[in-house]
């Protein structure tokens, strides 16, 4: 390609994205974590480990749906807010909200006022509350084996025929907010798959042993 004078202009080829940032701690992360404290706290103590209480599941589900077309830290910044609002995610409480409960929570300031989030987290526990076997069970079955560790954060996929067959699930048993990305990033942070990148200080070596902490 040219400009009007016929100079020749190569298009520049924009920069790898980096995978791993090296802290001043000296450890390499996955990039995604940045420098933000909050966000390495949480990659290095949460994310990728494997989780099975019904229900911290069951806040790991609303708090993904609330972060839907938001940014994962705005969620984590107000997860105490979250808490919170929600009596600690405690399942049959929530369940028992009213629409009194909903419009409190719509003027609340401390979390995402979307009102159909929060209408879905009501519904959500009470779907929770149908099952016929813990939650930790109806989710975990969609857990793949173990993978090839990606190479850099684009090895990472956004969706997966396993994260589309839990949300077709979840849908069905009356779930909302559960679509195949967000349940992607379920099973990323409750350690249904593993997507720590190489590199990573807390990505397993090759021979399965956890990595030194």
């Amino acid at each position: 390609m040219s400009d009007a004078a016929g100079t020749s202009i190569v298009a520049a080829t924009p920069p790898a994205r980096a995978s791993l940032v090296v802290g001043d701690d000296g450890r390499a992360r996955c990039a995604w974590s940045g420098n933000d404290d909050e966000y390495r706290r949480y990659h290095d103590d949460e994310w990728g480990r494997a989780l099975r209480d019904d229900r911290r599941l069951f806040e790991k589900i609303s708090l993904e749906g609330f972060q839907a077309g938001l940014s994962w830290i705005t969620i984590l910044r107000r997860r105490e807010a979250f808490r919170s609002a929600f009596d600690g995610f405690d399942v049959a409480r929530v369940a028992a909200f009213t629409t009194a409960d909903i419009d409190r929570l719509v003027l609340d300031a401390s979390i995402i006022r979307h009102r159909g989030k929060i209408e879905a987290v009501i519904s959500n526990a009470r779907a929770t509350l149908a099952l016929d076997r813990p939650l930790s069970e109806v989710l975990w079955q969609f857990a793949p084996p173990p993978g090839p560790r990606p190479k850099t954060l684009g090895d990472v996929p956004a969706t997966t025929e396993e994260s589309a067959a839990m949300s077709k699930a979840l849908r069905k048993l009356g779930f909302r907010f559960v679509g195949p990305t967000t349940m992607y990033a379920l099973m990323q942070s409750t350690g249904m798959v593993d997507d720590h990148v190489v590199g990573c200080f807390r990505a397993e070596n090759a021979d399965g042993t956890a990595s030194p902490s």
